[in-house]
């Protein structure tokens, strides 16, 4: 994914998922707070394939190699407005309609490419071998133009696919924004998630017409000390970073649980930070001194 590490199958990924597909599937408000740093953008972005539907261009590759996309991820600016915030959904709405319209749209340009051939070869024979005395020019079905306009009929019935929308950052969002999300998901048929920190269900609580739309509240937690073990013996590392094949000492890996306290991204920066250590002291293998000189190179608080 762009600028995003990838994520790994953890409890609160699949717990997650379960929740945002049963968002979809009643069409209900979701909400869903945690500290920051337990992975919630990352794995709500992974869910969505938002970074997928970004980097795939309508106009090109090939529709068979791409998934059906049904999720928008959105992020509001700090300083939002229910207008901004409307253009926005609606712009990335109809990305997913570009691309779901895509298999057909390349299927018409091949079609009338093979028109505008037949109708070029038709041209250069009738000007070399009609009789244009005794003959009337042989008319082509069907012509191009109605090729275009069936196809067009075509595209234009194949719906908005969006099904859930999701709100990273709605700790941002004023109550006339909230106002306009409610809109949205009224108007919508869908189902909504809303992505923030923890109290943002308090806050809530006071928008009744909101609040009373919230059919789920999931929290997102920090991984357990369990789930720490297991992704360190399963040798997983954030991307390109390089460590020593575990199993490492029980001192280390308690270490690094400690530190961490099950927080995502401290995990990713204090693993990236043991290996640079490593590296600039020809290290072989992690020792506890090498877990604590790497934390006191971080910001992260008393461990």
């Amino acid at each position: 994914m762009n600028n995003h590490q990838p994520i790994v199958d953890t409890l609160e990924h699949r717990r997650f998922t379960e929740f945002c597909d049963a968002c979809r599937t009643y069409k209900y408000i979701g909400l869903c707070y945690g500290t920051p740093g337990v992975g919630k953008t990352l794995t709500a972005r992974t869910y969505s394939q938002w970074d997928v539907a970004q980097a795939t261009m309508p106009w090109s590759g090939d529709p068979r190699e791409g998934p059906t996309l049904a999720t928008v991820f959105y992020t509001p600016s700090v300083v939002n407005s229910p207008g901004r915030i409307s253009s926005d959904i609606r712009r990335a709405r109809h990305t997913l309609t570009l691309l779901a319209r895509r298999p057909v749209q390349l299927e018409k340009e091949a079609r009338l490419e093979s028109i505008r051939q037949r109708d070029q070869a038709h041209q250069e024979t009738v000007i070399d071998q009609h009789d244009w005395l005794r003959e009337p020019i042989p008319e082509l079905a069907p012509t191009y133009g109605e090729v275009a306009r069936d196809y067009h009929k075509k595209e234009t019935q194949i719906p908005d696919p969006t099904s859930l929308i999701v709100i990273d950052e709605a700790d941002r969002l004023r109550m006339a924004s909230l106002e306009q999300v409610r809109a949205i998901f009224d108007e919508g048929q869908i189902g909504l998630i809303l992505i923030g920190m923890p109290g943002l269900e308090k806050r809530l609580a006071r928008y009744p017409q909101f609040y009373s739309r919230i059919g789920f509240v999931h929290e997102f937690r920090p991984l357990g000390a369990t789930e720490v073990r297991r992704l360190l013996a399963e040798r997983w590392a954030p991307e390109g970073v390089q460590l020593p094949v575990p199993p490492w000492a029980d001192e280390v890996v308690a270490a690094i649980i400690r530190i961490t306290g099950g927080n995502f991204r401290l995990l990713n920066r204090l693993l990236t930070q043991i290996a640079r250590i490593l590296e600039l002291n020809a290290l072989p293998r992690v020792t506890k001194d090498a877990v604590d000189a790497a934390r006191e190179s971080l910001v992260i608080g008393q461990a």
